[in-house]
């Protein structure tokens, strides 16, 4: 299938915000019928620019004059033929605008510059027209060379065309990126109010710097995740589900960076199946309307991300092909690379503003046991452990903390204890953090009775 086809079938799918700003392919090809059109009105035929545009030989080239103009932004490519000394295609800017022009060095022996119009032909074009007032105006006699400059109007229109939509795609884009921006920041906040912590019911109490450490304990309430309370642990698998399928750009170290929009579409696809087996798009594991809500704005976005990466590299591929179809078919030199407009790698991260919302258990991990470090002792040093692992070391006489080596462990005590961390882990860790005080009480049960001689496999039947 020609890519023409192909490029318009792709933009049906995609949104109309997206569709109604991409690049008219269709039209910029008849552009390119019209310049090879102008060319060869000009004398000018794909074959006769594919032999004078291409380098010559330096052994039998003659060199410009130094007095000759040599300052272009674009490349020159000259040749020698009979009637040009040199030929160079240049793409002017003007007010913004790029403005393709033939400049020719002539022999002033050549009375005949090939430009005039065969009666056969019919009318002159207006390159033509302009070639003869701008080489009556620009011609001069210099060591026996002579200028002349010939104006493409079908190049020039060509590639008006094609900045321009570049351009207005740019605009599109920018407002495209603040209103996704918006929409991201008002998911954040909808999503932290329906995945609240233990602190948003009355039966939450923190800890002080007063209490006894061995006092502490961790109560949940069995409605803080029933109906209008909190959607946070569900929310907390949507985030970890996420983070696992890394659908955008991959962090292991054999295929790190930006992911093909196949391979995310394929993973997306993925993570929605994942959440409807769950019942998270059906709805049914969330509690809170505002919850169910804000993951189908959430998936939405991702949905468009995508779309955008498809619509990206559509765009990319068109202005590639286009311009190289446009050197092939006039035999001109290929045009410089344009610009991007797109920013989905650099400005569009979702999960940069979204997963920050709910912390994650791994941030607040011990160091030693990797599990929660409920109740967390802060060094000296800085570094932090769960109680039950800073105690084992003491108790095996080990002093140095284990990340610095700095004698910190023997000395440390109930004023290590990091009460506004505690309170934060109660608060957002519920579950994980009763569940590692029962451990831990277990644990140090079992240590007494260890440290008395008594059997501790459990009780025997007879």
């Amino acid at each position: 299938m020609h890519f023409s086809k192909t490029y318009q079938q792709l933009l049906l799918a995609l949104p109309p915000e997206l569709r109604d700003n991409a690049i008219e392919y269709r039209k910029l090809k008849k552009l390119i019928n019209q310049v090879v059109t102008e060319l060869a009105s000009l004398g000018f035929s794909p074959e006769v620019l594919h032999d004078v545009l291409q380098p010559a030989d330096p052994t039998s080239s003659v060199p410009i004059s130094p007095s000759e103009p040599q300052k272009h932004e674009q490349t020159s490519l000259g040749a020698t033929s009979q009637s040009f000394r040199q030929v160079y295609y240049e793409l002017n800017n003007v007010s913004d605008r790029i403005e393709p022009r033939l400049r020719l060095l002539l022999d002033s022996s050549d009375t005949d510059t090939g430009l005039e119009p065969s009666t056969g032909h019919g009318v002159a074009s207006d390159s033509q027209t302009v070639a003869r007032q701008t080489v009556a105006r620009r011609s001069t006699v210099q060591r026996d060379v002579r200028e002349l400059v010939i104006p493409l109007v079908s190049d020039t229109a060509f590639f008006e065309l094609l900045v321009h939509a570049l351009q207005c795609l740019t605009t599109r884009l920018a407002i495209v990126r603040s209103d996704f921006e918006t929409k991201l920041h008002a998911l954040a906040r909808n999503i932290s109010l329906s995945a609240r912590p233990m602190s948003a019911t009355a039966s939450f109490s923190p800890s002080k710097h007063s209490s006894n450490p061995a006092a502490v304990n961790v109560h949940v309430p069995s409605t803080l995740f029933s109906a209008h309370k909190s959607d946070l642990y569900a929310w907390r698998e949507i985030f970890q589900a996420y983070v696992e399928a890394e659908i955008f750009e991959s962090h292991h170290e054999r295929d790190r960076g930006e992911r093909t929009v196949e391979d995310a579409e394929q993973r997306l696809d993925t993570f929605m199946q994942r959440m409807n087996d769950r019942g998270l798009v059906s709805g049914h594991a969330l509690k809170l309307k505002e919850s169910r809500q804000a993951l189908q704005t959430f998936l939405q976005l991702n949905t468009f991300i995508l779309d955008l990466r498809k619509f990206q590299t559509a765009t990319t591929e068109a202005t590639r092909k286009i311009l190289k179809k446009h050197a092939k078919r006039t035999a001109l030199p290929l045009a410089p690379a344009l610009s991007s407009p797109f920013f989905v790698s650099s400005a569009v991260n979702t999960a940069a503003m979204i997963l920050p919302v709910i912390p994650h258990i791994d941030d607040y991990a011990c160091l030693i046991c990797t599990s929660i470090a409920f109740k967390p002792i802060r060094l000296r040093c800085g570094h932090l452990f769960c109680v039950r692992c800073l105690v084992k070391m003491q108790k095996r006489g080990q002093g140095d903390c284990p990340m610095c080596r700095a004698p910190t462990v023997l000395s440390a005590d109930r004023s290590n204890v990091d009460w506004a961390l505690l309170n934060f882990m109660k608060d957002w860790f519920p579950v994980e953090s009763r569940q590692k005080l029962q451990q831990n009480e277990r644990e140090a049960a079992q240590e007494e009775l260890e440290e008395l001689g008594l059997d501790v496999r459990g009780c025997i039947l007879m």
